[in-house]
């Protein structure tokens, strides 16, 4: 048998409701309020048919460009070959959802700037530079009341 090349092939679930929450779609989703500029992420709704992304476009994240009353219109940058291509998408909001890509790092500038602040009022250099979790300090293992123990598998018995 040959393999289906349809529009919407390959999507049983990524298109599909996730478990417990199928039916009526929450109003917070209509409610939301988007400004260009925006990241958002696309992750299609199966329940709305109109407006649906590509599958090629459900999950990635991209820029809003354009805001209409129940629509917004996305960059999105799609990989073809060796090079990325801008691609304006418009987009249902049903499918859209405000990105949390960027939170840690807003929050992290946040404080380096208050960091930065502190430093400067005492007069004393900081580094802002997140640093990797370092080795753990060496440490000696005594044997006065901590005797080896040689750790042998039990034997298997057939009891039947």
């Amino acid at each position: 048998m040959g393999h289906a090349a349809g529009l919407r092939a390959g999507t049983r679930y990524a298109f599909s409701r996730p478990f417990k929450q199928k039916g009526m779609i929450k109003l917070s989703t209509y409610l939301r309020q988007y400004k260009v500029g925006d990241i958002v992420d696309v992750k299609a709704n199966g329940a709305v048919q109109k407006g649906m992304p590509h599958k090629v476009y459900h999950g990635k994240t991209g820029v809003i460009y354009n805001v209409t009353r129940s629509a917004v219109g996305v960059i999105i940058y799609k990989k073809v070959g060796n090079r990325y291509i801008e691609k304006r998408v418009n987009l249902r909001i049903e499918h859209v959802s405000l990105s949390r890509s960027r939170e840690e790092f807003v929050r992290r500038v946040k404080q380096n700037a208050e960091k930065k602040k502190k430093a400067k009022a005492e007069g004393a250099h900081i580094h802002l530079k997140r640093q990797p979790v370092m080795p753990r300090e060496a440490r000696t293992v005594s044997m006065k009341e901590n005797k080896p123990e040689t750790i042998v598998p039990v034997a298997y018995e057939t009891t039947i």
